[in-house]
């Protein structure tokens, strides 16, 4: 099993909206006969791969698998149903499928006399799959932070440089990074005073995130902005009320998104948006910047995970990684657990997650997400 989730980890990035799952097929005599895993959104299923690769030593023999073995046709054939067929007589699989659409393959598996178990390194197969499994129950994509700052916390000097605090081997883990997103979220202030290109670079094979731009009042992302090439889609997205037509003119040149979204006190409804996002697939977004965009999303606890790439240097002037965030006490200090950590050249990258209970519920409201138009469409 602990094969099968390196395999899962292996479809990161690619196969959005669906899972990422792994799949090791031993035969009669436990030896290993086939592996597989999801590559690609409308592909073969990892099981369908591992199945292939073992023939007919399958029968007989056992199929361990990262997620419940599913039990819906959509663009491929229902798993549990492959697995009948290849004659297996045990599955174990690591979670069990949240979906309402696809569950259930462990019944039908043991309605056809297969032995089926599931539980099996369930922490290390769902810590890998993550993302899919928060956005499905949620119905919300799983947010990503990431920030890059000195020692004391700075992601810029006093007199706005901030190139580079890290290393070059920090910086080409965030293409990692953005490669295994779904799309790439940054505000107005990112947009207007770094004028961000958000694709992905140096990552063979990547497919390329949807780079968000929150833009409230319309003014930041300019007609010439690097989001607005050819090199990966884009969604821009403004207030309901603000005087765009300028920007909306220049998403339309550029063939990409435009997004009018509810007003709040702090900006835009950034619930709207994450729905509107998950309407269109997305699962996983990396929030790249800046301070005052991640301050509101950590206000409405809407921060899954943060990833930190510090950087062994001291500016003690400048802007901070985290702008105000609603707390105004220690009591209140959103508290986190550590997970990974790495060296990467002189930085240090580290994983933190909130306790589940520190998160915010899921929506309360099932209105449909706002409708996402090309620039030159009436809305």
């Amino acid at each position: 099993m602990r094969r099968a989730v390196a395999l899962a980890a292996r479809g990161l990035g690619s196969t959005s909206p669906n899972p990422v799952v792994g799949c090791v097929v031993l035969d009669r005599d436990g030896r290993t006969v086939g592996e597989g895993w999801h590559q690609r959104a409308g592909g073969p299923h990892a099981e369908v791969h591992a199945l292939a690769e073992a023939g007919d030593d399958a029968r007989g023999g056992t199929a361990l698998v990262t997620l419940e073995p599913c039990n819906h046709t959509g663009r491929t054939g229902p798993c549990a149903q492959a697995l009948i067929e290849a004659g297996v007589s045990r599955v174990v699989y690591a979670v069990a499928d949240p979906s309402p659409v696809a569950a259930g393959g462990a019944a039908t598996l043991r309605d056809a006399g297969v032995h089926a178990e599931g539980g099996l390194l369930a922490d290390e197969a769902a810590a890998v799959n993550a993302a899919w499994l928060t956005s499905v129950r949620r119905q919300l994509p799983y947010v990503t932070w990431k920030f890059a700052a000195t020692l004391d916390g700075r992601t810029a000097a006093a007199d706005g440089t901030s190139r580079w605090i890290t290393s070059s081997e920090a910086r080409a883990d965030v293409h990692r990074l953005r490669a295994g997103s779904d799309a790439v979220l940054v505000g107005s202030g990112t947009a207007r005073s770094d004028d961000p290109h958000l694709a992905v670079r140096g990552v063979p094979g990547a497919v390329q995130p949807l780079r968000v731009v929150l833009d409230t009042e319309g003014t930041a992302v300019r007609a010439e902005a690097r989001v607005l090439d050819d090199a990966a889609p884009t969604l821009v997205a403004v207030a309901e009320d603000a005087e765009a037509g300028a920007l909306a003119a220049a998403v339309e040149d550029s063939g990409h998104q435009f997004l009018r979204l509810p007003r709040t006190a702090g900006g835009l409804d950034l619930d709207a948006l994450l729905a509107a996002l998950f309407a269109q697939d997305v699962r996983r977004v990396l929030l790249e910047g800046g301070a005052g965009l991640a301050g509101a999303f950590v206000a409405q606890g809407r921060v899954d995970e943060i990833v930190a790439y510090l950087a062994p240097a001291l500016l003690g002037a400048g802007p901070a990684a985290l702008a105000d965030a609603g707390i105004g006490t220690i009591a209140q200090a959103l508290r986190l657990s550590f997970g990974e950590t790495e060296h990467l050249g002189p930085d240090l990258r580290l994983t933190a997650r909130p306790a589940p209970d520190a998160l915010a519920p899921e929506p309360s409201s099932t209105a449909a997400a706002p409708a996402v138009h090309p620039a030159n469409e009436e809305f």
